[in-house]
């Protein structure tokens, strides 16, 4: 049996996707509860018997989805004073690159958006940093071999 995948989230994305499912549920119930439309229309099948049934699948989809996540979601937690000088997840990392800084935190693959300075730790940057500390040159080859210059690291609350 393959062993199951670890979804790293912070808090906040515990609870959105908590909420989210929540949501699904209720519209589940809502969708349910009420009158489901009936199979044939003359003998033809019913366009709307087919767009409930659609409706319906999707939600069960993404609720099966998220049941999953949800039973194997590790919390991103801040490491202990002494270890905090290392990229790990959570972490706030200043690094320069061909002599312009930039700043980003990096997290689960869930929670990442390079947009808002979010990085996964499964790409190929994040990969790269995890266990590096202040003061490392690490390069990075993706698609070309970039040099990131560690400059600081600093863990916030999730």
């Amino acid at each position: 049996m393959p062993e199951e995948k670890k979804y790293y989230l912070t808090e906040k994305g515990l609870e959105r996707l908590k909420n989210e499912a929540k949501t699904l549920r209720d519209f589940k119930l809502m969708k349910t509860k009420g009158e489901v439309p009936k199979i044939l229309q003359s003998e033809d099948l019913n366009p709307e018997y087919l767009s409930f049934q659609e409706d319906l699948s999707l939600v069960e989809t993404r609720l099966a989805d998220l049941d999953y996540i949800l039973k194997n979601v590790e919390l991103i937690k801040i490491p202990p004073k002494r270890e905090q000088n290392i990229i790990g997840l959570g972490a706030m990392v200043l690094v320069e690159i061909e002599g312009k800084e930039d700043e980003f935190e990096i997290v689960g693959s869930l929670e990442a958006n390079p947009a808002l300075g979010r990085i996964s730790n499964e790409s190929p940057v994040g990969k790269m940093l995890v266990g590096h500390k202040v003061g490392d040159a690490v390069v990075v080859s993706s698609p070309l071999k970039t040099i990131y210059r560690i400059k600081k690291v600093t863990y916030l609350s999730s």
